[in-house]
């Protein structure tokens, strides 16, 4: 009969990174430094893409060209519709004998213009927004915002938007009710309290000079947009304006331990796996890096997962190889990066305690996602857990695994099963977040930089 000592070494352990790895937390600082500037410069997908190519071309990569031999240790990469990265380091091995595949997605939940956005009410200019992805809207008003985004006008010609970023800059925000008047909001449930009409952007208060004429302040709006950037209320039509939070990455806590910020989801996951990719130099398998877009509404449009973009380009490098793409999916692996929600005590009743993951306990690992009985979800096998916690202990790279909540709650996919459509074995990991899906999300620099050392060890695998 085994002792109390080793029945108790049976048990799962979820250390902290802090118990288990304490030499890692000062390069967790260290690389966290680099992750708050990439998100500071890339609010939206296509901001992302512009600061990732960056990253790509500094460390080497040439755009890939259909159809040009590659040899091994080659650096590609290229860009669909200034939304989506992809980027590859080319193998020793054959593809036919598979290829790691690290993704992540790189929109995050915001706020977009609508077509016909100026109006003005009662003295004050406004924009009308439509909220993008899973949203809680009452998180949004009396914040500073920003606009990003770019506009076509009529000849073709292209107009960048930034405003908000600069100290500089003004910025922009939704107004809410206050507490004295808000008896009637007050008796609203907390969706009800703010409506998607209510999402309006202050934009400006100062009329036209002309007394006679109507709309004064949606024409001096409309006038101070054309001389800054040449256009017309009809471009707006042909426009993507993101409205997102002005503010930039700072560290929380007295310990300087974690991160707020805007994005985390999914750029948290997106920047340690680009890093990765740059970081592997001779990989045995083939490394592929795909940063996605339109995760948040479902993966669907040509720059969403659910098209073929990001799998054409893996038949193109089986092409230039004389592989057989069948076969090549058939080997592959994936690890499909997203987040998840962390522990939060605050709300407890939102999870069950033994099958959460938790801020500080390292990279999230979960066999499935999806919603209540597991709707939208690749279910990775046990094969594919057991061969990614065999690496990550080889590695010393700290894990934990659970679910994102209770399961009658409701829950929340990736773009696993897309993948997995393929043929591929895919498993998701993540960095667990704290306000996952509002303004401004926290995450552990501890758990961003076990996301980094899972990626790094996946690419240089070669077993």
């Amino acid at each position: 009969m085994k002792t109390t000592e080793e029945l108790k070494e049976l048990l799962y352990k979820n250390a902290t990174v802090a118990d288990a790895a304490p030499d890692a937390l000062q390069a967790a600082q260290d690389f966290c430094e680099g992750y708050k500037t990439f998100l500071d410069n890339a609010k939206t997908e296509r901001e992302a893409v512009r600061t990732s190519e960056k990253l790509l071309l500094d460390a080497g990569y040439k755009k890939f060209v259909p159809g040009e031999k590659l040899a091994p240790g080659t650096k590609v990469y290229t860009i669909n519709r200034e939304k989506c990265v992809l980027a590859a380091t080319i193998g020793s091995k054959s593809l036919e004998e598979g290829f790691h595949l690290n993704i992540a997605h790189i929109d995050s939940p915001r706020l977009d213009l609508r077509p016909v956005p100026v109006f003005e009410k009662t003295g004050l200019g406004y924009l009308r927004t439509h909220y993008y992805g899973g949203v809680r809207k009452y998180q949004w008003p009396t914040i500073p915002l920003a606009l990003h985004g770019v506009v076509y006008r009529a000849d073709g010609t292209r107009a960048e938007i930034c405003i908000g970023e600069k100290d500089s800059d003004p910025v922009f925000c939704i107004t809410d009710l206050l507490p004295h008047l808000g008896a009637k909001q007050n008796a609203k449930s907390l969706a009800e309290g703010i409506t998607a009409e209510d999402l309006n952007v202050l934009i400006a208060s100062q009329p036209i000079a002309d007394k006679d004429a109507e709309q004064r302040i949606k024409l001096n709006i409309l006038g101070m947009l054309n001389e800054a950037y040449g256009i017309t209320e009809r471009d707006f039509t042909r426009a993507e304006i993101e409205v997102v939070p002005a503010h930039k990455a700072r560290d929380i806590g007295l310990d300087r331990a974690m991160i707020g910020a805007y994005g985390h989801d999914d750029r948290v996951d997106a920047y340690p796996a680009l890093m990765a990719e740059i970081g592997i130099a001779a990989p045995a398998y083939t490394t592929i890096c795909v940063l996605t877009d339109k995760e948040e509404t479902g993966s669907d449009g040509v720059t969403g997962l659910n098209s073929m973009y990001t799998f054409h380009f893996i038949q193109q490098l089986c092409a230039a190889q004389g592989a057989d793409y069948i076969t090549a999916c058939k080997a592959g692996k994936c690890l499909s990066a997203d987040v998840t929600a962390a522990y939060d005590p605050t709300f407890a009743d939102a999870f069950e305690t033994d099958n959460a993951t938790y801020a500080g306990n390292g990279v999230a690992i979960y066999k499935y996602t999806g919603a209540r009985g597991k709707s939208g979800t690749s279910d990775a096998s046990a094969e594919m857990v057991s061969y990614l916690t065999r690496l990550l202990e080889k590695n010393n790279v700290i894990w934990q695994i659970g679910e994102m909540g209770k399961l009658d709650l409701g829950g929340g996919g990736t773009v696993a099963k897309y993948v997995a459509n393929q043929d591929i074995d895919t498993i998701d990991i993540g960095v667990p977040v704290l306000s996952m899906h509002a303004p401004f999300e926290v995450v552990s620099k501890a758990d961003v930089y076990m996301a980094y050392l899972t990626f790094k060890a996946f690419c240089e695998d070669a077993e």
